[in-house]
């Protein structure tokens, strides 16, 4: 898996949260967190209708339902316009319309969403740019979508992330000042593919996904 959740009840009643790639600890990680809330309500350890409260590296962070969704309330960590470092365009095999860098990716806008889903990178070259991963970006052609996206981590232990919420952290003020709206849908288009809502609120973005329970099991010493 991209990463494992590890929670804990603290005594105030939030939870602390940690996530793990099968290679190092991350900083913020979306889905997992997303999964921490699902797991929560769904087996009686926190109210169906209380806010999920984690406190994380990257601050309080809160996970909602809505519906059929559940929407996390995250920090928004912009990109500033940089110079590729050596190697990552390479990697990629891309014409860069955009290359920036946020607290933690690097993200690079490129002409299509045909040419983001068509991306096959070079792993070995990628992995040694200096960062968590690389966001591969583009406005969408699918009807429904705003913008496209692809997550690369090789660097963090994850070839290529299925849905990556906390690069929607990047994603949602790049695009939302490309579109001049707040309010966005996204499609990240890997092999299994996510829907996710996004919407930019000052210095925060939420981020809302589905989640479904495919497995239990009990962990022993």
């Amino acid at each position: 898996l991209s990463e494992t959740a590890f929670l804990r009840r603290q005594d105030d009643g939030d939870w602390s949260l940690r996530w793990f790639t099968p290679a190092v600890e991350v900083d913020l990680c979306g889905h997992a967190t997303l999964a921490s809330a699902h797991a929560l309500w769904e087996e009686g350890l926190l109210p169906s209708g209380d806010t999920a409260r984690f406190q994380t590296r990257s601050g309080l962070l809160t996970a909602a339902r809505d519906g059929e969704w559940i929407e996390l309330n995250f920090p928004a960590t912009p990109s500033e316009a940089a110079q590729a470092p050596e190697g990552l365009l390479e990697s990629l095999d891309v014409q860069a319309l955009y290359v920036g860098r946020s607290r933690y990716d690097y993200i690079v806008e490129i002409g299509s969403e045909d040419e983001v889903r068509a991306l096959q990178p070079e792993y070995g070259q990628l992995r040694r740019v200096r960062a968590r991963g690389v966001i591969v970006t583009s406005r969408a052609t699918t009807p429904g979508y705003d913008f496209v996206s692809r997550w690369f981590g090789p660097q963090s232990g994850v070839d290529e992330d299925p849905v990556t919420g906390s690069a929607h952290c990047t994603l949602a003020p790049y695009w939302s000042s490309r579109l001049d709206r707040s309010s966005m849908t996204a499609y990240q288009a890997s092999a299994r593919g996510g829907v996710l809502r996004v919407a930019l609120d000052g210095d925060r973005v939420r981020i809302a996904g589905r989640a479904v329970t495919v497995l239990r099991g009990d962990l022993t010493a």
